[in-house]
């Protein structure tokens, strides 16, 4: 299967990624088929040097079949040349643990008020449990 994807390059804390097409069975930063742009996550999002795209190469692989990954896919849709993707399931791992439990606790609040408002049973008393000797 064809992918669009990025195959890492640059040096150790500076990254630079080329958008490459390439056969899914092959090493990220293995053999490609070709190079269709670049992508510097280091440079502001408003910059134009941040991608650089080759359109019609880009359209003609899709056409053949390829299929982008999530990164790739967002890259194609911010510049327009595909619809952008859905969001996914992004789990909040970035927030703290403690900060978390908080808007847990926020959350839950209004639900707990439903159930205040609900009609509440009367527990039946039980009978005390006789030991055995």
């Amino acid at each position: 299967m064809l992918k669009l994807r990025l195959s890492m390059g640059g040096t150790k804390k500076r990254p630079v990624y080329k958008i490459v097409v390439a056969d899914s069975r092959f090493s990220r930063d293995g053999r490609f088929i070709e190079k269709l742009g670049f992508f510097n996550p280091l440079m502001p999002k408003d910059k134009k040097e941040r991608v650089g795209l080759v359109e019609e190469r880009i359209k003609y692989w899709l056409g053949q079949g390829a299929q982008p990954t999530t990164r790739v896919a967002r890259i194609l849709g911010e510049n327009q040349i595909m619809p952008m993707p859905k969001k996914g399931n992004n789990p909040q791992k970035a927030i703290p643990k403690k900060d978390r439990k908080k808007e847990e606790k926020s959350e839950e609040a209004p639900k707990e008020e439903k159930k205040a408002e609900a009609p509440k049973e009367e527990k039946k008393a039980e009978a005390p449990k006789e030991e055995k000797k």
